[in-house]
């Protein structure tokens, strides 16, 4: 039954037959804004800021210049898009792993499709890592909310 008592109006707009996709889709389009905020604010205050050769050159100059940063947006946008799942459906593992963990994912993979030729086996292995890194981050922050 609904609020009404009613059994064929639904107590809220959203609670419809496709209340499940579009609770996802919401989520997507948390997690997308969120990193591309958090990635164009990495570009340009990041990169354009101390960018230099030597400091590049270095795998500790990578490391704490590119794949960390990009651990932290990962982990922001995730913890947006899981935040963003609301209760009846965040109930469900596989689904809340979907609306958080899609959109760093398919980024990935879309960078990895995109720069497949000029790809060396330590930027595949680290971004592969820093994926792994900002998604439990992320996930880590919604649940240790959660439990609040």
């Amino acid at each position: 039954m609904t609020r009404y008592g009613h059994p064929a109006v639904p107590a809220r707009r959203d609670d419809g037959p496709r209340a499940g996709i579009l609770a996802l889709m919401k989520c997507w389009a948390a997690g997308i804004v969120v990193l591309l905020f958090t990635e164009y604010l990495q570009v340009t205050l990041v990169y354009d800021t101390l960018d230099s050769a030597g400091r590049l050159g270095s795998f500790g100059g990578r490391l704490l210049l590119v794949h960390l940063p990009n651990a932290l947006c990962i982990a922001l946008s995730v913890w947006a898009a899981a935040r963003l799942h609301r209760p009846p459906f965040r109930h469900g593992t596989v689904r809340h792993l979907a609306a958080a963990l899609a959109v760093p994912v398919a980024a990935q993979l879309l960078n990895m499709a995109i720069q497949w030729q000029e790809l060396a086996a330590e930027g595949l292995l680290m971004s592969n890592a820093v994926l792994v890194l900002g998604c439990v981050a992320g996930w880590a922050a919604d649940r240790l909310q959660e439990e609040d």
